[in-house]
């Protein structure tokens, strides 16, 4: 009996002993853990804004039957189209119950806006919905949505929203449908107004004349920039930054917010405010997509997209502020334009030349402000 309670109490002991160990074995992997971490947070902005877009989990857990629409975006999360897409997908969820996820792909992982346009218009179903620059669908038929890319409609943002929540609104964003493009619109934002940025110094719009300023393939832009004196070159807005550094383009443009979240002032570092468009953005889905829902589900995007376009309205401008300050303290060259009538006399032609057959439409657009 003693020998059994003896060999008892000893196996005891070895028990304990061995799970003290165990206890203590786990430290060496939590320093390679932190030294794993320190190296992630080292990686570079452009591959943690894609990170961001890829891993964001759901705003709740996803149904069993969820459908999930890939929706892509050109520019990181941080900025205020971002943002905006970030509102949607949060609403969309919440409200469906998880039963609609949208995965958001940022930084423009799955190309640029033409790159997403083309994919969505060719089927396929690899990307349901996209946040695209309303010139965008300018060389897909999008004839009404060019108006809203003209130089100098919209005099403020008071303008863009009183067309934005008209009833001519939802014409334009029901074009592509209607015109047999596989697209239709489901609402309306702004990513603040757009103005040029160069790699050398300028103090006013004569300097611009001679410069190679990047523009998307668009009609629109082509005919700014040749009304100013440039010259468009088409580079794709993944290689701008590449393309401003090497001397490819002189210049380019976009809102203040891209401009900055996309590190350009790294590489053209002078920013005059020009405002020559405001920059209207859709949110659009692919009609396959959109019959593939429940008219439920079809009201529940409809219902976020209102959600997330006043959250829009909400934080562009404040947004746009507080970005401008902060490039301001960072030591670059903002030119303000005290004069912006020679820039839209340099305009004319390019207005005229694409209201054509829809003077009285341009018109109404005109006549919101």
């Amino acid at each position: 009996m003693k020998k059994k309670l003896l060999a008892t109490l000893l196996c005891t002991v070895m028990m304990i002993t061995a799970a003290g160990c165990g206890l203590q074995t786990p430290e060496a992997p939590t320093d390679n853990a932190s030294t794993s971490n320190t190296a992630a947070s080292t990686t570079d902005t452009s591959a943690a804004d894609t990170s961001a877009s890829t891993d964001s989990a759901p705003a709740v857990e996803p149904a069993a039957d969820a459908i999930t629409l890939t929706y892509a975006e050109v520019n990181p999360l941080d900025t205020i189209v971002g943002q905006t897409a970030t509102k949607f997908k949060e609403t969309v969820e919440e409200m469906s119950g998880g039963s609609i996820i949208i995965d958001i792909q940022a930084s423009g992982v799955l190309g640029s806006e033409n790159d997403v346009l083309d994919t969505m218009l060719g089927g396929g179903g690899t990307i349901q919905m996209s946040r695209i620059s309303a010139f965008a669908l300018t060389s897909y038929g999008g004839e009404k949505s060019m108006l809203l890319s003209l130089p100098y409609t919209f005099v403020s943002r008071e303008h863009f929203w009183n067309f934005a929540t008209s009833d001519l609104a939802n014409e334009f964003l029901l074009e592509p449908h209607e015109n047999g493009s596989g697209v239709r619109g489901l609402f309306y934002g702004e990513e603040g107004f757009r103005h040029f940025f160069t790699v050398n110094e300028i103090s006013g719009m004569e300097d611009l004349a001679g410069m190679k300023l990047r523009v998307s393939n668009d009609p629109v832009m082509n005919g700014l920039v040749e009304g100013l004196g440039a010259s468009p070159t088409v580079v794709s807005f993944g290689e701008l930054y590449s393309a401003l550094q090497t001397g490819v383009v002189d210049g380019a443009e976009q809102p203040i917010a891209n401009y900055k979240s996309n590190a350009f002032p790294e590489v053209a570092p002078n920013l005059i405010l020009d405002g020559h468009t405001l920059g209207a953005i859709q949110v659009i889905i692919t009609d396959e997509a959109w019959d593939s829902l429940t008219e439920e589900q079809q009201n529940i995007l409809i219902e976020a997209g209102k959600v997330a376009s006043q959250y829009n309205r909400e934080i562009s401008e404040s947004a746009e502020n507080e970005v401008l300050e902060q490039l301001k303290a960072d030591g670059v060259n903002v030119v303000e334009v005290t004069d912006i009538k020679p820039w839209q006399d340099a305009c004319k032609t390019v207005i005229d030349e694409n209201i054509k057959g829809q003077e009285e439409l341009y018109q109404k657009i005109v006549d919101m402000q």
